[in-house]
């Protein structure tokens, strides 16, 4: 419980938000996963036990991208995504630059292989089913041919299908986080799936409280303007949700040691 008491004090010492949630509603956004398919199964366990101990609500599931890469399981994360039909819930996917450039490889850009597998392509090239070392001995082009056979269409089709950002009353979800100064319909999908700088370190309000992942935090970051719930996951076992309710938020998240052990990963991208 040590976590959960954390992220408590460290709602409780951030000055009271004004925003709110759509009305009558309430969501769940989860951070990055990562291909850790066994911290995804007992975070949703803990929503649903959640959900089942508070009114029913329209309840919106919200996943802020990365289900890939770096974690033992991307091939798992994805085929249990895709099957995800929660009961009187809807689940929302947003895209992440790892299924970003995931999808470009799938569609024969070979100039990103070498820089994908280092940062967490060779992960999830093994949950494919494919070995990384022998790939690593091969032409880029050779590889995308590779990558393209093991990838079922059908887990291609999901990732395309994700959005970039969703808005839930006074708040925006999206992978990464905006440009600051920049209309939210004016924004480029760049920043969306890969901006840290000017956004991380601007103070002034967006119009909207924007709920992010993409930069690993600690624990829950919380500023005026934005709330950051990647804590790492694939390396940490910390898996993060945020709730809201109205004017209500509060946070669930695995603890240390559930799951299986994380495995080796790479520099971050």
């Amino acid at each position: 419980m040590g976590f959960f008491r954390r992220l408590s004090r460290n709602l409780m010492a951030s000055e009271p938000a004004a925003a709110r949630g759509k009305p009558g509603c309430r969501a769940y956004a989860i951070g990055d996963i990562h291909g850790r398919l066994d911290l995804l199964d007992e975070l949703l366990r803990r929503i649903d036990e959640d959900r089942a101990g508070r009114p029913p609500k329209k309840t919106f599931i919200i996943f802020l991208g990365d289900l890939v890469d770096r974690g033992p399981d991307s091939a798992g994360v994805v085929e249990h995504l895709r099957h995800y039909r929660p009961a009187a819930a809807r689940p929302i996917f947003l895209a992440g630059n790892h299924e970003e450039v995931l999808l470009r490889v799938l569609r024969g850009d070979a100039s990103l292989i070498r820089s994908w597998m280092s940062f967490g392509g060779a992960e999830c090239v093994r949950s494919y089913g494919l070995n990384a070392q022998s790939l690593g001995q091969m032409d880029e082009t050779a590889v995308v041919e590779r990558v393209r056979s093991a990838v079922p269409p059908a887990h291609r089709e999901f990732l395309e299908s994700f959005a970039d950002t969703f808005r839930f009353g006074d708040y925006l979800f999206v992978h990464a986080g905006i440009r600051p100064g920049i209309a939210i319909d004016d924004q480029d999908r760049q920043d969306l799936l890969w901006i840290r700088e000017p956004f991380l370190t601007d103070a002034k309000e967006h119009g909207c409280m924007v709920v992010h992942g993409h930069t690993i935090v600690e624990q829950v970051e919380e500023r005026r303007n934005r709330i950051a719930i990647d804590t790492g996951a694939y390396q940490t076992g910390v898996l993060t949700a945020l709730a809201i309710e109205d004017d209500h938020r509060w946070f669930l998240a695995t603890a240390p040691g559930d799951g299986v052990s994380a495995a080796r990963v790479s520099a971050a991208a």
